[in-house]
Order: C-alpha cells, then sequence, then structure tokens
C-alpha cells in the first residue's frame, strides 16, 4: 500500500464529549512518558484509544487558539489574531453545522470567545468564560516599544498550595458536566449529542489544591531545561518575549521555581482528577459506548524552560499540544507520531457525529490518521499576539520544525535528533536543502509579509477604538481572564 493511502474505515455517528483544558503542556502527561507527573485518567484514556503525539495547536495562545479549533481554520484565514480579538460567531464553528443538523452541542466551562449572548453555535452554553468586557487583553495590541508586564509578578506571588478562583471554577465545571451526563444525555434523541467540556487547569494562577500540590513539593523536581542564564537562547524574539513577560524576573531563587513546578503540576493532576469524575458518569450512565471522547488542551506552556513561563513561543511544550481520541471504532493503545494539528478536530467532529465537512477545509480525519494514514503535508501554528513585535510561523513537515519570523532570523530543528530543540540548525549547510523546502511549504500556505501586515493593521484599528496607546496602559494588564462571578484585578 502505498505511503499516504489506507482503507477507509467508516463509523456509525456516534455522540462526543470534547474535553478541553488549558495551557496544558503535552509533555507534562504519565502517557508521554514525564517521570514525575500523574495523570491516571488520562493514562487510562489514551490506552483505550489513540495518543497523537505531534499535535499542534493553530496558536500558542488562548483565544486565537480556541478561535481555530471553533472554526477549522488557521488563524490567518478566519482574523482572530490575539487575546483582544475574540471569537464571535461570524465564521461557521463545527458546533454551528452540528446544531444546523439537529444535533444537540452544548458547552460547560471556558470558551473564551467575545460575548455571551452572541450565537456561537451552542445549543446552550453553561458558565462560560468570555474574554474580559467583551474586550480582553487590550495591552497586548501594543506591539511596538513593548511595556513590561506589570502582573507577571502574580505567576510565583500565586504558586503553591490552596485553592483559587479557578480551581472552584474547574469543580463547577466538573459537576455540571457530570450532572448532564447523568441527565441530559441519556434522553433518547434522534441525532448524537455533543458535549464540550472546557477546564482551565494548569492555567495560572500556580495555586493547586493542597492534596495535588504536595505529591509534588514532597519530591526532588530537577530545573528546567536551559533554566540557567547561561544556557537560555538570547534569539531576539525570545528577548522580546521575556521583557515583556518578565515572569523570571520575579523568581528569586530556585526554591520559587520548585514552587512553581509544583503547583502546575498539581493542576494537572486536579484536572486529571475532573476528567477522570467526568469519564466514570459517562461510563456509570451507561453512555461510554455510544461516545467518543477527544481531550486536547489549546496550547501548552513553556514552563520554566529556557528561563520563560507561560504561552507565546513556539517551542514544542508550547505550540504542541496533548490530543487523545478513544471510543469505539478507534485504534486502542496506539501512539501516532505522524504530525495533526487543531484544524483537524473540525472534520474528525463532523465525521464522528455523521456529518460531510463541507470543501475548504484544511484538515485530515483523525481516525483516518489513527487507522495509518500519513496525510502530505505540513502543519501550520501562527502567533501574532502579545509580546511579540513581529509573526511567528512554525510549520511542521516530516521531522522537521521550521520557525519563520517576519523580522527576525528563522530558526530550524530536527526533532528526530533533537527532540528537546537544543540545536537550531538554521545556520548548518548540511541542512540547507530541507531549509529550503520548509520555506517553500509556508509560502504555499500563505505569505507570511501579508499575513503580518493584515494583523498589525487590525491590531491599531483596535487600539484607536480603545483610546490609544496611553488608554490601554493606564487600563492596565490583569494576568488572567477572571472566571464567571468574579471580578478582574489590575493590581
Amino acid at each position: 500500500m502505498p505511503r499516504g493511502s489506507h482503507e477507509k474505515m467508516a463509523l456509525p455517528a456516534r455522540n462526543l464529549l470534547v474535553i478541553m483544558s488549558d495551557e496544558h503542556n503535552p509533555k507534562v502527561l504519565g502517557n508521554a512518558g514525564h517521570p514525575i507527573i500523574q495523570t491516571p485518567n488520562l493514562d487510562a484514556l489514551a490506552a483505550r484509544g489513540t495518543a497523537f503525539s505531534s499535535a499542534y495547536t493553530t496558536s500558542p495562545v488562548c483565544i486565537p487558539a480556541r478561535a481555530g479549533f471553533a472554526c477549522g481554520k488557521y488563524i490567518h484565514q478566519i482574523g482572530f489574531w490575539d487575546n483582544a480579538d475574540a471569537y464571535d460567531g461570524s465564521v461557521p464553528s463545527w458546533h454551528h453545522l452540528l446544531r444546523e443538523r439537529g444535533h444537540r452541542v452544548v458547552s460547560i466551562g471556558k470558551l473564551h470567545y467575545r460575548l455571551a449572548g452572541e450565537d456561537h453555535g451552542f445549543s446552550e452554553e453553561q458558565i462560560a468564560m468570555h474574554i474580559y468586557q467583551g474586550k480582553g487583553d487590550l495591552i497586548g495590541l501594543i506591539r511596538d516599544d513593548m511595556p513590561a508586564r506589570g502582573n507577571s509578578k502574580k505567576m510565583i506571588a500565586m504558586a503553591g498550595p490552596g485553592e483559587s478562583t479557578y480551581t472552584f471554577y474547574d469543580k463547577d465545571i466538573c459537576s455540571r458536566a457530570q450532572v448532564w451526563l447523568r441527565e441530559e444525555g441519556v434522553r433518547k434523541a434522534e441525532k448524537p449529542w455533543v458535549l464540550f467540556v472546557s477546564f482551565v487547569a494548569p492555567h495560572f494562577p500556580l495555586t493547586a489544591p493542597p492534596e495535588h500540590y504536595y505529591r509534588y513539593w514532597n519530591q526532588d523536581l530537577p530545573l528546567p531545561k536551559q533554566y540557567a542564564r547561561e544556557q537560555r537562547p538570547r534569539h531576539p524574539y525570545l528577548v522580546d518575549y521575556s521583557n515583556n513577560f518578565n515572569y523570571d524576573d520575579h523568581f528569586k531563587s530556585p526554591h520559587d521555581v520548585k514552587k512553581a513546578l509544583a503547583g502546575y503540576f498539581g493542576l494537572v493532576s486536579y484536572l486529571d482528577e475532573n476528567i477522570g469524575k467526568v469519564l466514570t458518569t459517562l461510563r456509570d450512565a451507561g453512555l461510554e459506548d455510544d461516545t467518543v471522547v477527544m481531550y486536547t488542551s489549546d496550547h501548552g506552556d513553556n514552563l520554566g524552560a529556557r528561563g520563560l513561563w507561560g504561552k507565546s513561543t513556539m517551542y514544542e511544550e508550547v505550540a504542541g499540544v496533548p490530543l487523545i481520541l478513544a471510543g469505539a471504532g478507534i485504534p486502542q493503545a496506539r501512539r501516532i507520531p505522524t504530525p495533526v494539528s487543531h484544524v483537524d478536530a473540525f472534520p474528525t467532529l463532523l465525521e464522528i457525529a455523521g456529518v460531510k465537512t463541507p470543501a475548504g477545509y484544511p484538515g485530515v480525519s483523525l481516525v483516518d490518521v489513527a487507522h495509518g494514514a500519513k496525510p502530505r503535508r505540513a502543519v501550520l501554528s501562527e502567533y501574532h499576539g502579545m509580546g511579540s513585535s513581529t509573526g511567528v510561523f512554525a510549520l511542521r513537515m516530516e521531522q522537521w520544525k521550521y520557525v519563520h519570523y517576519v523580522n527576525y532570523p528563522a530558526q530550524l530543528f530536527d526533532l528526530n535528533e533533537d527532540p528537546e530543540e537544543l540545536c537550531d540548525v538554521v545556520n548548518d549547510a548540511a541542512y540547507a536543502d530541507a531549509l529550503e523546502q520548509c520555506r517553500r511549504a509556508l509560502f504555499a500556505i500563505c505569505d507570511p509579509n501579508e499575513v503580518d501586515r493584515r494583523a498589525h493593521a487590525r491590531q491599531a484599528e483596535l487600539l484607536a477604538l480603545n483610546g490609544g496607546r496611553a488608554a490601554v496602559i493606564e487600563r492596565g494588564d490583569f494576568g488572567f481572564t477572571p472566571a464567571p462571578g468574579t471580578v478582574a484585578d489590575f493590581q
């Protein structure tokens, strides 16, 4: 059988449970081989399904990532550029298409779209988190001479054992998902239902419930890779980001780093606990056999690697995402290295629900890839937001990771030989052919210069509409979007 071909597996239409987390580094999973993290429920889900070990977000920041996941297209195709330009329902989503065809499509938890009351395609939105005041992160619209983020101090200041508004929010999300599956999911509907359950963990604040925090605090936690200042790469994009989001400036000792790591790991285990409760309810309600489960995250987290925290870079820890598909018709205990993308969720979810994907979408069926298909293509992640002065485009093609900056030098990594991305080979003549192939593949998808101009023009327009540079700096930085029913903290 030639490369890229496979026997198409026709699946009966099934219910869908889509679980999304926020900022889950794909390497921090037991089934991904992490030596410390405990994620028994996600590991069990992967054991009864297929995990995709080279999956990518459409953009390594919340709002564009969630728009790309909803719409099944790349950011330059839909124009939701940054954390002040959220999805408003104007571009058809997989939620719209399924609801229009008679499916009940319900969301519980974080969406990070523009406003409540807009039609995002769901039949119902329960306790949805949307962007703050319909405006979001206005200070991120400033992409020249960027001011340092005042609330970067919150990363370490809030790390430790306890509860936060986010852990309480996740508890409510988990409870409502269990109730829905018990009461609504058992209704005899003409069409399969879809439930989208979206948690915020392990997004900072890095405040983890004590029972999860201390299981990691009581261990020896090694420092992140290239954390020592003399080891950190000095690419100009990373310098821009670390000056703007100067999280690490507030870390005073290895003790602080350990607090942050224990908080993050604890939140991952708290997420896993909540996912376990939802999956147990699915089984106990007698729905497991008729439901396909997808787990992913909107993007990852630097988690101290290279001295960076948060998101917004193109390293595997951030542009990569966990992605698991499990249920009837999905191969079990399989781990697929073929590069895939969140754009692939769109045709996959439609296919599982029994709906054909319209023409014009860049994604492929993850069901097909799980069964051995190897599509001949590159996948793309792009970034046009806060902490960056230049558009960034990361192309994954076979073993190559090519990162194109509109105004800065490119990077190239051979992920087969260098999976930790420690050695940029962009200037090595031995890799000249691979570099040119990647560059051509990127320009076949989009013109980075033209896309960068459009993003900057839109951001200048939004900045002007919100009073200009001085006004948004005075408004300040709230650090993270307030959970429903809570108030943004600009201090």
